[in-house]
Order: structure tokens, then sequence, then C-alpha cells
């Protein structure tokens, strides 16, 4: 099958009109997305969008050719005119599959949100998967149990967890083109698109792109090893959790462990717990080199500074004259076994750690020791990992690629 994508944006488009974000004023030219619309083999149009004829025209296809409209979702606003020679616009019932008169299939797949999406097979066999915006399959993964997809269009970045439902179903597999469409405003156009999308094994296109179901084409993979470096609230955790959302399972290690009475504390561990997806599993624990040890799904570790802490607990390194005596030397072997096995680590794994020594200097010796064997652990942990950001207000800086 050949699909050319009319449009790669949400329903309202991007730049949203009168919409003054950073993002919406960096998107002209082709960074540009008019809402997202199919045209499979010139003969099937997936969603009816203002402007379609021309987005045609522009990326040279008529929609003379055009069998059957289907719509995935209710549009906003008035009702989109039909052009003048298309078939009205209509919506395949859930579950239902219907014989399109070019030799296509188009089965309705039911969602967990409004909308239908739709499984596509080409008379040559391909198939696609086109989800609406803010959608996902309904149950375990709505497909018909047949082989991997060729190609999904998803809202990769509104909805990742559809892509780990997918791929734990086998529905996507290391051959599916996946391609990130409903684009909005809150993801920056250009190389944090390219990133973001990359980490959910997807990529995006611009308006216009005219692509090919079965054809091959290399995502840069996940790194095996990523460290993610940021201050307080710099949104560190939230960039690390972001790279694995797409995964099926995740073991998330969390290092703080409880605090008895610290209901503040309490709260935010709550917090944390429920921005993460279901399938992900917690473990409380400061024991890493065996969780690296392991293979299994990617870790996350989250975060170091909390180790750290636990580790200079261990060997009272808070105190001047038990540090001068030997704590030294025993908190720099354990920081050192940490970056051994993040070297040796059998399976994927995203580390969070605290970036200091930026600000105030600690009053205090053992204040000032912190910081000091902080600094040092991250660097020992940033030489064995692929991959290195520093997220400074909620902006991931590549610091190694």
């Amino acid at each position: 099958m050949e699909l050319t994508l009319l449009g790669t944006g949400t329903p309202e488009g991007l730049p949203r009109p009168g919409c003054p974000c950073a993002a919406c004023a960096l998107s002209f030219g082709t960074r540009s997305r008019a809402a997202t619309a199919v045209l499979v083999d010139g003969a099937l149009l997936l969603d009816l969008t203002p402007g379609a004829v021309l987005a045609g025209a522009r990326a040279g296809h008529s929609l003379a050719g055009v069998r059957q409209v289907l719509l995935t979702h209710p549009h906003d606003g008035p009702p989109v005119e039909l052009p003048p020679g298309l078939p009205a616009a209509g919506r395949v019932p859930d579950g239902r599959e219907l014989a399109v008169i070019s030799g296509h299939r188009v089965r309705a797949v039911p969602m967990d949100a409004p909308g239908t999406g739709y499984e596509v097979t080409g008379p040559d066999g391909s198939r696609l998967l086109y989800l609406p915006p803010g959608g996902a399959p309904a149950g375990t993964n709505g497909t018909t149990g047949q082989r991997p997809y060729d190609m999904v269009l998803a809202d990769v970045l509104g909805r990742p967890e559809a892509l780990a439902r997918l791929r734990a179903s086998d529905a996507i597999g290391p051959a599916t083109d996946v391609i990130a469409v409903h684009l909005d405003h809150d993801t920056p156009p250009g190389r944090e698109l390219e990133r973001r999308c990359a980490a959910a094994g997807a990529r995006a296109v611009p308006d216009g792109t005219t692509v090919i179901a079965g054809e091959y084409h290399a995502v840069p993979d996940l790194p095996r090893r990523t460290l993610v470096l940021g201050g307080a609230r710099s949104g560190k955790s939230f960039e690390a959790e972001r790279r694995l959302a797409a995964f099926p399972e995740v073991l998330y290690a969390a290092t703080g462990g409880t605090r008895d009475g610290d209901t503040e504390w309490a709260r935010r561990v709550g917090l944390h717990r429920e921005r993460r997806p279901a399938t992900w599993r917690t473990v409380e624990t400061c024991d890493l080199v065996p969780l690296l040890a392991e293979t299994g799904p990617p870790l996350l570790v989250d975060c170091l500074a909390l180790w750290l802490t636990d580790a200079m607990d261990r060997v009272g390194a808070w105190d001047d004259e038990v540090w001068a005596k030997g704590g030294h030397q025993q908190l720099e072997e354990r920081s050192a076994e940490l970056a051994r096995a993040v070297r040796t680590a059998r399976r994927p794994v995203v580390l969070v750690s605290n970036e200091v020594g930026s600000g105030v200097v600690p009053a205090t010796a053992s204040g000032r020791r912190f910081r000091d064997e902080l600094g040092r652990l991250n660097t020992a942990v940033a030489a064995e990992c692929e991959h290195v950001l520093l997220v400074v207000a909620g902006q991931a800086l590549v610091l190694k690629d």
C-alpha cells in the first residue's frame, strides 16, 4: 500500500490559530502541520479535513479516484464541506469489516476513548493500523491475531502506552514502521520531536510525505544505558520515565524508601507512583547491583543521589573520624562496584541523578562531602553510559549521544 499523509497534526492543526506558545511560534513552513488525514492508494481517504484536495495536489496526488471516505473522530466546529466528486464520509461500526471496491478491506477497531480505529489490509496483503487522536485499541490489543502490522499511524506522543500494549501483543514487531500523527504543540518541532519519537520507536514525517507499507525504516534504538541528570524540579524524572513509556514492561527501582511520619514525602512518592503505567513494577531498594545483573525488562533507577545517601549511611561517611579512618575507601569501593554493574548491565537501563555543585556551597563538611561524592559518582556512571542528558527547566540537553 502507498500512503500519503495529507496532514499529520491534531484537528486544530499546528500552529493552533491564535496560540502564542513557543512551539506554535516555531511551527512554520515545513514544520507546520494540517489536521491528520491519510490517502491510501489514491482510493481510500481516512479522515476528511479542511483543504484535503489542496493538500493532495501539493503532494502530487488527486482525490478524483477516492472510492471511500472514513472518519475516525468527531470534528470540532462546523462540519467540513465535502469536496465535489468525493463520496459521502462515513464510519464503520466497531468490529465490523468493510470491503472497498478498490480491493482494500477495512476493519473498525474499538477504542478505549471516543473515536474509531481502522485496520486496513491492502490488495497486496500489507497491513496498516490507523488510530484516532488520543485513542488506543480497547482490550488487550484490538487486532485480529495476525502477523504484526507493516505500519502503524498513531498518537505516539499523546498515548505512548498504546504502543506498549501493541508491542506486548506482538501487533507491532521489529519491522513495523511506526509514524507519529496527530502532533500537537506540547512538543517543540525539530530535534526535540525527533528525539521523543525515537524514544518510542517511532518517527515523524512532514505533511505531504508518501510512504510504502512494508518498507523498512530504521529508527534509532534506545541506548542500552542512559543517565539523566538535573536539578530539583527540573523534570529529570519525568524525562527518564518518558523514555521508557512505550515499553510493555519496566522495572522501577525507587531508592528513596519510606520515611515514617513524613506525610509530605509520602505524598511525593504517591504522585510518582500514580503517573507510572499500570504495567510497570516498582521495587524500593538501594541494592542495585543484582538488578543490573539480571535480564528482563528495562530498568529505571530513580535516583543515584538517594542511593549515595544510603551508601554513605552504611559506611558512616557523615562522621569526620569514621570517614578519615576508612569510610572514604569503603564508599569508593561501593561506587566503583555500582559503576562496574552499569558497565556490564544485561538489560536497558535509565538512571536518574541530581546535578549538584552549581549553587550554594554547603555549610557543613558532611554536606560538602556529599556534594563531592555525588559529582564523582555521576562522572563514573556517565562514563559507562552511551547516552547522557542534562535536564534544565524541563529542557533536555544532550551531553553524550
